[in-house]
């Protein structure tokens, strides 16, 4: 940077002061000779040439003072190095028209100076703010001041190299484009700075999401997501509009651009507002079994675009935003208690007596099981079916935990078996029985015999 700011200045400057040595060098026009001016022109000639070099940087500077005055917040960003430079240069006793060594000394300790506090400073930054703080070791302090230590290191690098180029003696459109890329420079630092620091902050309430177990916490990566892009979008109109570009126009037309790439992008468009709808009505997170439309499995991640869901068979099955918004979803990881509905399908043999004991029978097996609510119990006598006498069981399990629901019903189907056997009654097989009975019945057995 020092060879870019020596191999810059150096021509502005050496043309300074060559001119300055002809015109001390010269006599006085006033002393010359009437007569003596016509018969030496060399002299007249190196004059128009001088005469032409100050038009050439009068109108430099012209321009770029109606740039700067084009671009009010270059001149205002550029405010602190301007007064710094002035500062050094009162304490050292260098006045502007000053020999351009003497600037080049002066840029040298703006850069020596620059490697020594580069690191220095961002470190008593960062002890004020804990100081400030209390001193507590909180986790979004142990995440935010780290990050903006970098940063601060890189607002003090540039401020030290662009207040040695502003010490140097430049011509004023060089000194305009210096001012704009300090104004881009600083004004992407800041921008940085604002950038690690929100992204340290969502980390921070991301990470106590987690750990209070709140509902957000699964939606926090995409949230961060959304955040941060919208400040980068924010953050680039901010710097072009500190220089000077007209950022309304630019809205303006955008607005009306808007509708075709709407039309366009209308899919995208539906699903990022899917995701909002998710996000704030919150039916699944992740690690829950959900059934969307004809997808079931357990919810691996849910971004802008789509959820994606890892089906029983272990494929990944992606599904737009917009479908989980507008499908029915079974959130099957939500039970509060298991529902438990069967028919008994028994023998026509039974007699009513039978009947009524294997019921009242059915209904203490159940009552006996600890992981049954026994408010929900209900047994009944039911159905007349063709071939079959049915008897309705009805019960929930006080949890939802699908292991403990099929072990229950397991032992309570087992004590069912064993009280049918124990009442002598029979259970309807799957196969079709047809019972010949009657006077013709008997006559074709007599015949067939």
């Amino acid at each position: 940077m020092l060879g870019f700011a020596l191999s810059v200045a150096w021509p502005t400057a050496r043309a300074a002061d060559n001119a300055a040595t002809d015109q001390s060098a010269g006599p006085p026009a006033s002393t010359a000779p009437a007569a003596a001016q016509p018969a030496n022109p060399a002299p007249a000639g190196k004059s128009h040439a001088t005469s032409d070099d100050e038009l050439k940087r009068e109108a430099a500077a012209v321009q770029a003072l109606a740039l700067k005055q084009n671009k009010p917040a270059v001149a205002a960003a550029t405010g602190l190095i301007e007064r710094v430079v002035d500062s050094v240069l009162e304490f050292f006793n260098v006045d502007e028209n000053a020999n351009a060594l003497t600037h080049y000394g002066v840029a040298a300790f703006f850069l020596v100076m620059t490697l020594l506090f580069r690191r220095v400073i961002p470190a008593i930054v960062i002890k004020r703010l804990r100081k400030i703080g209390g001193g507590s070791k909180t986790g979004l302090r142990l995440r935010l001041l780290p990050v903006l230590e970098t940063p601060i290191g890189v607002f003090v690098g540039l401020l030290g190299i662009f207040c040695a180029l502003n010490a140097l003696k430049l011509s004023e459109l060089t000194r305009y484009y210096i001012d704009v890329t300090a104004t881009v420079s600083f004004s992407l630092v800041i921008f940085w700075a604002a950038l690690c620091a929100a992204n340290a902050l969502l980390d921070h309430l991301h990470q106590v999401a987690l750990d209070r177990r709140l509902d957000i916490a699964p939606f926090m990566p995409w949230i961060k997501k959304a955040l941060i892009t919208v400040c980068i979008v924010f953050g680039a109109l901010l710097i072009a509009q500190s220089l000077g570009a007209d950022v309304k126009a630019f809205l303006a037309g955008l607005g009306i651009g808007g509708l075709a790439f709407a039309l366009a992008a209308q899919d995208t468009i539906a699903n990022f507002f899917g995701s909002v709808v998710v996000a704030l009505d919150q039916p699944f997170k992740i690690g829950e079994t959900v059934q969307i439309g004809s997808t079931t499995g357990l919810v691996e991640d849910i971004g802008l675009r789509s959820t994606k869901i890892r089906a029983a068979d272990k494929s990944l099955v992606v599904v737009p935003n917009k479908t989980v918004a507008t499908e029915t979803i079974n959130n099957l990881s939500r039970f509060t208690q298991r529902r438990v509905e069967q028919v008994i399908n028994l023998t026509y043999d039974a007699t009513p007596e039978k009947i009524t004991a294997i019921v009242e029978d059915m209904r203490q097996i159940i009552l006996r099981e600890p992981d049954v609510e026994p408010d929900s119990v209900m047994v009944y006598f039911r159905d007349y079916n063709a071939a079959s006498l049915g008897i309705w069981v009805v019960y929930l399990t006080k949890g939802p935990d699908v292991q403990r629901q099929m072990a229950l019903r397991e032992r309570i189907n087992l004590a069912f078996m064993r009280a049918v056997v124990v009442r002598g009654l029979a259970f309807v097989s799957a196969s079709q029985t047809i019972v010949f009975d009657g006077p013709v019945a008997k006559q074709m057995a007599e015949k067939k015999g």
